[in-house]
C-alpha cells in the first residue's frame, strides 16, 4: 500500500510539474503579447506572527491594466488545514503554484499519515518559484501553525528566495507601510493586537496604492483551526482627511 502510494505521489508532482511549465509559458506568450490582458494581482498582503499562531490579510482588489478586474477577490488561499498562503504577483501563476503545492501537501500528510510543517509547504513554494523563476510572477507569504513550531511566517518573494520573518508585507501596496510595520510591530502580541496592526496597515496601503482596494480579508490560524474576518470598505480605518 505504502508503495502504490509513493508511486502516486511521485506522478502527482511530475503532472503538477508539467501543468505549471505549460501555464508560465502561456502566461509569459500573453504578457510578451498584450501585457494588458494578463490579470494581476498588484495588490497588499501582509502577515504577522503571534503567542499561539498567525493573522494573515489582504486587500481584494485584482487588476488587468488600468481596469479593475474583480473587487472582492480572495488572496488568502488555503493550501492545507492549517496552512495558508497569501499571493502576489500574476493571478493566473500564483493560483497554478497554490493548486500545484496544494496537491503535493495532500499526498505528502498521507505518506506521513499526519498534518504537515509549515516549513515543508513554503519549501515547495520555494522550488517551483525558483524553478520557474524566468517565467513566473509571483510572490508569496506562507503562513500557518503547526505542532513543532507553532506559528510561522514564510516569505517567497519573486525569484525563489526563502525567509522566515515574525512579521512579513508584500506586493504593490508594501512600499507604502514598510516605515508603519517597522515602527508598530512590537514582539509577543496578542490576537486581537496583530489583527488591528494588520488590518490598519493593509488600510494605509489601499489608501495610496492604486493597484489594492476593496475590501481587507483577515484570517488568524492558531490550533484551534482557522477563523476568518472581513472588513468591509466603510468600516476600514481611517489615516486621512485629504
Amino acid at each position: 500500500m505504502c508503495c502504490l502510494v509513493t508511486a502516486r505521489v511521485r506522478r502527482l508532482r511530475c503532472s503538477c510539474s508539467s501543468s505549471i511549465r505549460d501555464a508560465a509559458h502561456v502566461a509569459h506568450g500573453v504578457r510578451n503579447g498584450n501585457d494588458s490582458l494578463t490579470p494581476l494581482a498588484q495588490t497588499t498582503i501582509m502577515a504577522v506572527e503571534f503567542d499561539g499562531g498567525v493573522v494573515i490579510g489582504a486587500d481584494s482588489r485584482t487588476t488587468t491594466g488600468a481596469y479593475i478586474a474583480n473587487r472582492v477577490t480572495d488572496k488568502l488561499t488555503p493550501i492545507h488545514e492549517r496552512i495558508f498562503c497569501c499571493r502576489s504577483g500574476s493571478a493566473a501563476d500564483t493560483q497554478a503554484i497554490s493548486d500545484a503545492v496544494t496537491y503535493q501537501l495532500g499526498f505528502h500528510s498521507i505518506e506521513l499519515d499526519e498534518p504537515p510543517l509549515v516549513q515543508t509547504a513554503a519549501n515547495l513554494f520555494r522550488e517551483m518559484c525558483y524553478r520557474y523563476r524566468e517565467e513566473l510572477m509571483a510572490g508569496i507569504i506562507v503562513a500557518g501553525w503547526d505542532k513543532r513550531r507553532g506559528g510561522q511566517v514564510y516569505t517567497v518573494p519573486v525569484g525563489g528566495m526563502l525567509t522566515r520573518q515574525p512579521v512579513s508585507v508584500g506586493g504593490s501596496g508594501s512600499s507604502y507601510i514598510y516605515g508603519y510595520v517597522d515602527s508598530n510591530y512590537r514582539a509577543h502580541m496578542s490576537k486581537e493586537e496583530c489583527l488591528q496592526f494588520t488590518a490598519q496597515a493593509l488600510s494605509l496601503a489601499m489608501e495610496r496604492d492604486g493597484s489594492s482596494g476593496g475590501v481587507v480579508r483577515l484570517a488568524v490560524i492558531s490550533e484551534h483551526g482557522v477563523e476568518r474576518r472581513v472588513v468591509a470598505g466603510n468600516q476600514l480605518p481611517s489615516f486621512s482627511a485629504i
